[in-house]
């Protein structure tokens, strides 16, 4: 029910989006060309020839929104977040519109009227989701569209089902009581009453007008759970379940239907689609190349410097461990003074660390020695956004000391990721940089992906933790 709404709010959001961009691109060029901006203004374009561009605009947005995950509920990811993605949206698409421009050569269209544009479009997209949010919260407190629930069992789901709507009044959700055999009548949880016995369901469904029904039995409860839905749908009412399972799946499961039979996946992993997989292997080969063609005099001087402060190869190649719990050989900048390969394989390197070269130092603290990985991701060894890769020494240690820690091989390796830009690198936690990894896994997406890169070159860099 939660999703249907939300799926047809999504769609008015986006239809509001719609008008949003229109009138803020309108605005900028009456701000540009009519409004305190006009001094300095030459028209050499028709108003109707500024209007043409609007026939991309605005479905190039509506993408860039749905990148940035604009059009998830607000709940999901705060007030904040939401307003930090929408200016990171419209900055994007900024810059892909004067980029344009450019390449078509095109001097006389006004790039004022573009950052207008990018200023008045980020002011009113904030204003009106606030405003909807602010009429949303208003309808819910006067007792419009609110839905009458109760529980059916008293368990860890119960618990944190009535937590998530205590947290989201916006919801419009009223639990009216729980119904369990097993704990006291009268038992309250954060003010929510057990009201009776499982069987008092027979006399509450005629009497009562509720909207929903959500089981939420406990795991030893299960083989109730016929007899529980029979009862229910007999009413009418709309019943759903939520299952008492985060001991055993603690992640993002989801269904699917083959052929009748439903089967829950235990773990939800984006870039397990074909398509999604694709469109992030076209976009590692044409960010590997562009990145290689950029940082190509870093690395020629980097080279200089290697072969001129210490004797041995250029390039140092690591095996790691990589998708599908393939190994590959890593390339990195040589930072360290050759040394016996059996002490490498089982030491990482500590503060002040005698191995490491005067110039390695400096590669390693700004991520320099890592640029060799571009050509990994040419390979289709790595990606550019991914868990970091380990040595097999140590993949085979936290295999056994770190639960899930083996899931992060089931997307490519990345040169950053998002535990890097959270600030887990060299000696820093591994369960929180595996926290971070599973979130990108659950979540991924190509918004994400440019969310990291970008954070990868404001703040992912420098490296204080490298020694």
């Amino acid at each position: 029910m939660i999703q249907d709404n939300q799926k047809n709010f999504s769609r008015l959001q986006m239809l509001i989006d719609v008008i949003v961009l229109a009138v803020s691109y309108v605005s900028a060029w009456f701000l540009r060309f009519m409004g305190p901006f006009a001094y300095s203004a030459e028209k050499g374009l028709s108003f109707e020839q500024y209007m043409l561009p609007l026939i991309f605009i605005i479905p190039g947005y509506l993408l860039l929104y749905q990148a940035f995950t604009l059009y998830e509920p607000l709940h999901m990811q705060g007030r904040r977040l939401m307003l930090a993605n929408i200016i990171k949206a419209n900055v994007l698409g900024m810059l892909a519109f004067v980029f344009l421009l450019y390449m078509l050569k095109e001097s006389d269209f006004s790039r004022l009227t573009v950052y207008i544009f990018c200023v008045v479009n980020i002011l009113l997209e904030w204003g009106v989701r606030m405003l909807i949010f602010a009429v949303l919260r208003d309808m819910r407190k006067k007792g419009l569209n609110q839905k009458q629930i109760i529980l059916v069992g008293y368990s860890r789901a119960a618990e944190e089902y009535i937590d998530r709507i205590e947290a989201n009044p916006q919801w419009g959700y009223i639990v009216r009581g729980i119904l369990d055999d097993n704990v006291p009548a009268g038992t309250m949880y954060k003010g929510i009453k057990v009201i009776g016995r499982i069987a008092n369901l027979t006399v509450i469904l005629p009497a009562n007008r509720l909207d929903e029904i959500a089981i939420t039995l406990g795991l030893s409860e299960y083989y109730r759970l016929e007899e529980i839905v029979a009862m229910c749908e007999k009413s009418g009412v709309h019943t759903k379940f939520i299952p008492d399972y985060n001991k055993i799946i603690p992640t993002k499961p989801y269904t699917e239907d083959i052929l009748g039979l439903p089967v829950i996946n235990i773990r939800y992993v984006p870039l397990s689609n074909t398509f999604n997989a694709m469109v992030k292997r076209v976009m590692d080969i044409f960010g590997s190349i562009a990145a290689i063609i950029v940082s190509s005099p870093v690395m020629a001087l980097m080279c200089i410097l290697i072969k001129a402060t210490s004797p041995g190869p250029l390039i140092y190649k690591q095996e790691r461990v990589g998708l599908h719990n393939k190994t590959f050989w890593m390339y990195k900048f040589r930072s360290m003074e050759i040394q016996p390969e059996a002490e490498e394989k089982k030491a990482w390197t500590v503060k002040n660390d005698p191995r490491v070269t005067g110039i390695g130092k400096f590669m390693r603290r700004t991520s320099i020695d890592e640029l060799p990985q571009l050509f990994n991701i040419l390979k289709g060894d790595m990606s550019l956004v991914g868990p970091r890769p380990e040595r097999p020494f140590f993949v085979e240690k936290f295999r056994e000391e770190i639960p899930r820690y083996m899931v992060k091989h089931q997307v490519r390796p990345g040169l950053t990721g998002w535990a890097q830009v959270n600030g887990y690198r060299g000696d820093t936690s591994i369960r929180k940089r595996i926290d971070c990894d599973l979130y990108y896994i659950e979540n991924w997406s190509i918004g994400f992906d440019i969310k990291i890169l970008f954070l990868t070159i404001f703040k992912g860099f420098i490296n204080k933790n490298a020694y």
